[in-house]
């Protein structure tokens, strides 16, 4: 973006402040989203803050609270203020009472309790207000939030670990380790960055995996606060197959499994599995079926319900095909190792056959770098598969 005037070049350079700002808060506002602000002063910064957890002070407050000296002052806020009460009084009058005569923000709020009212209500009040300011910045700091707002479900973000062939693990499932070390961490602090981690129950039990954050993998300074609090872990697990014994269990923090409900598969008795899972410490919750296995509309429905924003899909090629048939992937994280695992092994993605080179499915790669000796790939979809 090109600013070609100095009032526009001043605002560009404060808003670049607060976003850097809001990017502190990555892992601990959740369900909120994250969100810096600059006040800003006969052209020199005052204050500044982030909104730093739920509940807590937003960021507009907590920049307000660091100075006494705003009457007059302009505050520059990535996302529009607040106009109502949640967990916290609306920023919106609280930068009205400080005094503030000028506010300009990154992008409107998408959430209907707000969606433009906390900006008529600064300029009710005589404020000058100027929005859209390194607006793609400032949405970029908060896709599943907006996500949700707009779409009612999270932001899908699916994490896939393959070799330079596009294999994912050998013929048995076996997939540890394709990667090394640094990558991990990678998927450490995606994994944090998570409201929920879904994966599928074939995953889950041939990895016997424990989907948690684990400080020392971050390798960052806030490493044992960041890890304090666990993404939900959710299992898409039809039939209730989950081990009483498995990994996942003996976690900290919440493991949800999505079944289907037992009028689908009278069969089974589910009612005395979904017992047994519940007392070893998950929480089974039925799902409508389709095509036989977990609906994964539901699922978007359950995730929107539990207020998740961004969501890390960790799975195998069938369930991960399945997300992106349905499309709902919206990001492709990819860490390619520098092996080859042969014509034997799994494949990346479980998706319909595609016979001509003209229905190939074409992905826009938005990042690409290097993380130790593997190949970290960020991509998406372009169009409908």
């Amino acid at each position: 973006m090109k600013y070609t005037d100095a009032s526009s070049q001043t605002d560009a350079y404060f808003m670049a402040r607060a976003i850097r700002l809001a990017r502190l808060g990555h892992y601990t506002t959740f369900p909120n989203p994250r969100v810096g602000c600059v006040l800003v002063k006969e052209g020199k910064i005052i204050a500044e803050g982030w909104h730093q957890k739920a509940g807590e002070g937003h960021a507009e407050v907590n920049a307000l609270a660091q100075t006494d000296d705003t009457n007059g002052a302009t505050a520059y806020v990535t996302l529009e203020p607040c106009s109502h009460t949640g967990r916290t009084p609306p920023c919106s009058d609280a930068l009205i009472k400080a005094g503030i005569v000028r506010v300009v923000i990154g992008m409107n709020d998408p959430n209907p309790l707000v969606a433009g009212n906390g900006i008529r209500k600064l300029k009710a009040a005589g404020i000058e207000v100027c929005s859209g300011i390194c607006e793609t910045d400032a949405r970029a700091l908060n896709p599943g939030f907006i996500h949700r707002m707009t779409l009612q479900r999270p932001f899908i973000r699916a994490k896939l670990a393959c070799s330079i062939d596009g294999r994912t693990a050998m013929a048995s499932g076996e997939s540890q380790w394709i990667t090394g070390p640094a990558a991990r961490t990678q998927v450490q602090r995606l994994r944090a960055g998570s409201s929920a981690i879904i994966s599928g129950i074939d995953s889950v039990i041939c990895d016997d995996s424990a989907l948690t954050v684990r400080a020392e993998q971050l390798k960052l300074e806030n490493g044992d606060q960041i890890a304090q609090r666990q993404p939900l872990r959710v299992i898409l697990d039809t039939h209730l197959r989950l081990p009483i014994n498995a990994k996942i269990l003996k976690q900290s923090g919440e493991t949800v499994i999505l079944y289907v409900d037992e009028k689908e598969q009278k069969q089974l008795d589910i009612e005395e599995k979904r017992q047994a899972l519940e007392k070893a410490g998950a929480q089974c919750v039925a799902m409508p079926v389709d095509k036989g296995h977990v609906s994964l509309a539901a699922v978007m429905a359950y995730l929107h319900g539990r207020e998740c924003n961004e969501v890390l899909l960790e799975t195998g090629a069938t369930l991960a095909g399945a997300f992106a048939v349905e499309g709902l992937i919206d990001e492709l994280v990819i860490f390619m190792a520098p092996t080859l695992l042969g014509n034997g092994a799994r494949g990346l993605l479980n998706l319909p056959e595609i016979t001509q080179m003209a229905d190939q499915q074409r992905l826009e790669i938005t990042d690409c770098r290097m993380v130790g000796s593997d190949m970290m790939i960020t991509a998406r979809f372009i169009g409908k598969l």
